[in-house]
């Protein structure tokens, strides 16, 4: 089926599923803009694009087809689908027949999504004399020297450039000399830790390039967000020019946000279940869809639930559906992939791994698990659905959860929000330290090449020649080893540690080891493709957890408690300042949760290592108790200050909830007064807390509006109560909280 949103609606006429649409909006179908380049094109690539009926270049095409030709740097931030991939092939092929000892490559954050755009580069080959591959963990070893020799263009991954690539660059000379063209795809998922890193990943690129007397140009490709130019000049510290004009068609887009029913006592139905039962309405209906999870422990219950209820109902075989997360073996991607592209598949359960551009073809409709946590993945997600000219339906299942009940009473929130802005901080101390270690061992480090690394590069050189990682002489900073610490660095944020799961000495995935410490303690559920599994045993010094299968009707959720020490601060305004924290976090407990309603069923204690870092946070001074206020009250007010601003928080930061984290305190030693901290969970910060600093009033506002739009009268799960809440959302106020909040924001702003 073509048209998923007019068939979906059939399916909504039961008056108990309509009770369950909190708001229904439609995006409006938008024609074609077509362009014409200037730019002159080789004859076979013109022949090439003329058999495969491309008779037009969308506008933004012709741009960047142009502004590449001119010798530009260019960031092309278009709508997904939209066709940004032409913009840097056509400029490759252009190059790779021009001048045939031309190198290219291409960046994808996803071994799937190079896979996919091999495929799509392939047929778009003038003819064989343009060579192209993947170069990535998967390929053999047989074929990386043929590919590093021959390919024009070369498809390949930040981590494997990072690892595979870089610390090797001797086997990489002919390439690098002829280097002429670096593309960014998807650039708007380098955000966070995985950004920064990446930033100086592309440096390293970019410093053996000059070395080797080349300046390839940089093609970046982005959704739609709030701060292309600055994310691109972060990431490759160079201006580039900006092609934001979409000139692809679009067909009519509908977006239903969806709230579970209550199921009484306060709380509403799992958001797993809903997700799950509209994921088999689909399904039963012929109609293909991707269902998006915030958790990996989510995208494996809404496929058990929905695979359960196939059965039941006998309509559709439950091998029709399926899940796809990070954690599985090669060869379980690899196999999932494949029945996904070959169409086999009716519905995925997935984690944001599918929200990039892989193209699976005629999905009729996307189903969000929770908000995804940004309005770019909000968008990027619902764009999955009737790709192109067709019709798609986008639905967003809202979790009992005081930000996505605040988006359901507020959908403008989403709907007409500007796309904000990402943040990456490459200048972190953790991460540049270790970017220069992987710098000076593929070549010695002059202080003069160490300004493209940020102004505090040489700081943080000098002291790492102090403490002997580096060691500084003949004008160079030098790596005093031979082994390469590219290996020991994980771009995507963890130590690099990682726990194998083994059942029967068998491998059955693999955790982070700070994952595995919440997710695979004696005693945690683990779910893997639809089935049950509980860890018997952890063993952090061999990096191993041994589970076994069982059948249980309750899921695992880790239990945190942090203690927060103010260090230094940087900035100060009022009521507000930025600062340098350190923060100490355990894990000292777990949660027993039913699979039917997220019901707690019981709680367990656990001894695991407290972890002790240094990061940001924004810290807020509250006033004191009024003489004759209830001291109860007066508490549970500063407790609900707390929950509020964290809950909103991610919505004005742009990350994940799971990005941040909180802590209050009745009276706090340094401002001798009720405190609130919000601050940054990667050590050393990405920038989250300066933008929360930035919009403090803004922040205040919309906490205030939560509380105030709820109409419950004292708290509950849709405005004030907290899934994370060490204090197990007791001690609320939801009135006093009020005040606070309105006494934060100063005067004429309610």
């Amino acid at each position: 089926m073509t048209n998923g949103s007019s068939d979906f609606t059939q399916l909504l006429h039961d008056q108990a599923l309509r009770d369950q649409i909190a708001h229904v909006e439609q995006l409006p179908p938008r024609d074609a803009a077509y362009g014409q380049s200037k730019a002159p094109m080789h004859r076979l690539l013109s022949e090439r694009l003329e058999a495969l009926e491309i008779k037009q270049l969308f506008a933004h095409q012709a741009e960047a087809y142009d502004a590449a030709m001119a010798g530009k740097d260019l960031v092309v931030v278009t709508g997904t689908n939209s066709g940004k991939t032409m913009c840097y092939n056509l400029p490759a092929l252009q190059w790779s027949l021009a001048e045939p000892a031309a190198r290219m490559m291409y960046l994808f954050p996803t071994k799937a999504l190079a896979q996919d755009q091999l495929s799509r580069l392939e047929k778009l080959l003038p003819n064989a004399s343009v060579r192209v591959g993947t170069y990535d963990g998967d390929t053999p070893a047989n074929q990386r020297g043929t590919l590093r020799r021959l390919a024009h263009i070369v498809l390949t991954n930040p981590d494997m450039l990072h690892i595979g690539i870089l610390p090797g660059h001797e086997l990489w000379v002919k390439f690098l000399k002829s280097l002429r063209l670096i593309v960014i795809d998807e650039m708007h998922v380098y955000r966070g830790v995985f950004g920064s890193n990446v930033a100086g990943v592309l440096r390293r690129l970019l410093r053996l390039c000059e070395w080797h007397h080349s300046r390839p140009q940089i093609i970046a490709c982005s959704a739609t967000i709030g701060n292309p130019g600055e994310l691109f000049t972060k990431l490759t510290g160079r201006k580039g020019h900006l092609i934001d004009q979409d000139g692809s068609p679009k067909g009519r887009r509908t977006f239903v946000f969806w709230n579970p029913p209550e199921i009484g006592g306060g709380q509403r139905l799992s958001s797993n279940l809903v997700s799950s039962e509209v994921m088999t309405m689909l399904t039963e209906g012929g109609l293909r869809s991707l269902t998006f999870n915030r958790a990996r422990i989510s995208a494996e219950l809404v496929l058990k639930y929905a695979r359960e209820r196939l059965k039941k109902n006998g309509e559709v075989s439950p091998t029709k559906i399926e899940s796809y997360r990070a954690g599985y073996t090669p060869k379980e991607r690899r196999q999932i992939e494949k029945s996904i592209f070959k169409g086999d598949l009716l519905g995925l359960s997935t984690t944001n791994a599918m929200e990039l551009g892989v193209d699976i073809g005629g999905l009729d409709a996307v189903i969000m698990n929770g908000y995804p946590g940004s309005i770019a993945s909000f968008y990027q997600q619902a764009g999955r659905a009737g790709r192109g000219v067709h019709d798609g339906l986008a639905i967003m299942v809202a979790h009992e959860d005081p930000l996505e009940q605040y988006i359901l009473r507020n959908p403008e929130t989403v709907m007409d929000a500007a796309n904000e802005s990402i943040s990456i901080n490459p200048e972190n101390p953790q991460i540049l330290s270790q970017q220069l270690l992987c710098a000076a061992h593929e070549r010695p480090l002059s202080p003069s090449e160490l300004e493209s690394f940020g102004a505090s590069a040489f700081e943080i050189a000098e002291s790492m020649d102090r403490s002997g990682e580096l060691q500084y002489r003949a004008g160079m900073f030098f790596y005093p080893s031979h082994e390469p610490p590219a290996p020991r660095v994980n771009i995507r944020g963890s130590s690099g540690e990682t726990v194998t799961l083994l059942h029967d000495g068998e491998e059955l995935g693999s955790m982070e080891k700070w994952r595995a410490m919440q997710g695979a303690h004696e005693g945690a559920v683990y779910l893997h493709r639809g089935s049950t599994y509980v860890s018997m045993e952890l063993d952090l010094d061999v990096g191993v957890a041994h589970v076994e299968p069982v059948e249980v009707d309750y899921y695992t959720q880790p239990i945190l408690q942090s203690i927060i020490e103010p260090q230094v601060t940087m900035l100060e305004q009022g009521v507000i300042a930025l600062q340098g924290v350190r923060l100490t976090t355990a894990i000292v407990g777990f949660k027993r949760k039913s699979l039917d309603g997220d019901t707690v069923l019981a709680t367990e204690p656990l001894d695991m290592p407290p972890q002790t870092y240094e990061t940001l946070a924004v810290g807020i001074v509250l006033p004191n108790a009024m003489p004759g206020d209830d001291p109860a009250r007066f508490l549970g007010g500063v407790h609900g200050v707390e929950h509020a601003l964290l809950a909103l928080a991610p919505l004005l930061s742009g990350c994940d909830r799971s990005d941040l984290g909180s802590a209050w305190y009745a009276f706090h030693p340094n401002s001798m007064s009720p405190a609130v901290f919000v601050y940054d969970q990667m050590p050393g910060g990405v920038g989250l807390c300066e933008k929360l600093f930035d919009s403090f009033t803004g922040w205040v506002r919309a906490s205030h509006q939560l509380l105030h739009s709820c109409p419950c009268e004292t708290g509950c799960p849709a405005c004030l109560f907290s899934s994370r809440c060490e204090a197990n959302n007791e001690a609320l106020d939801k009135g006093y909280a009020l005040t606070l909040l309105k006494s934060l924001a100063g005067d004429g702003v309610f």
